[in-house]
């Protein structure tokens, strides 16, 4: 009897593992970690992935950078962003262009409009507007460039607005309703868009 008894309780413990292991390999399929399907046009490899301290970040596939087709009327150069569906479009020839998930702006801090792209900065430092030192005294006057600053690594500066195209330290908040009003991107995709976009190119915010 006790060797029956045994021999169910093995069993139960082995279907158990089963279930546990592919609730977790279904999980895993609907995150992947965040390595970019691309690196250059050329050759289709990925070679980045983005880190938080000692983790990878975890991104919905949606959000993950790709070449999509593109079949509006706005010349290659052109960044197209997408607020409702978080995507920011950088426009190819050939009608196809390239798709970064973002992170945009929370409630009552919306915009939309149409610009041109007057700067870029590489870890750029940071100035919080005084309406937002307003909303928040413990922010400091000015914070430099760096890994720990919430421009990130690049920042692509939207006409006379306050508002950029940047990267962010908290690569978590992709493809959400975070910011007073800035575009944010890991760091990776905004470092790729970066190399790719020119000043005075046309900046769409819908």
């Amino acid at each position: 009897m006790l060797r029956k008894s045994r021999a169910v309780l093995a069993a139960i413990a082995i279907v158990l593992a089963a279930t546990v292991f592919t609730d977790a390999a279904q999980a895993a399929q609907r995150f992947f970690l965040f390595e970019p399907p691309f690196s250059s046009l050329s050759d289709g490899r990925p070679r980045f992935e983005t880190r938080v301290r000692s983790g990878k970040v975890r991104l919905a596939p949606e959000f993950r950078r790709q070449v999509v087709a593109y079949d509006g009327h706005q010349p290659p150069g052109t960044i197209i962003v997408n607020t409702g569906r978080k995507f920011l479009y950088f426009v190819l020839p050939g009608g196809k262009a390239i798709r970064y998930g973002i992170g945009t702006a929370r409630d009552g801090f919306e915009w939309s409009g149409t610009h041109k792209v007057t700067r870029k900065a590489e870890w750029p430092g940071w100035t919080p507007p005084a309406e937002m030192k307003r909303r928040q005294p413990n922010l400091p006057d000015y914070m430099p460039g760096g890994i720990n600053n919430p421009l990130g690594a690049r920042a692509i500066y939207i006409g006379s607005t306050l508002y950029r195209i940047h990267g962010t330290n908290e690569p978590w908040t992709i493809g959400q309703n975070v910011s007073s009003g800035c575009i944010r991107m890991v760091n990776a995709d905004v470092e790729d868009l970066y190399e790719r976009v020119k000043i005075g190119a046309r900046v769409i915010v819908l």
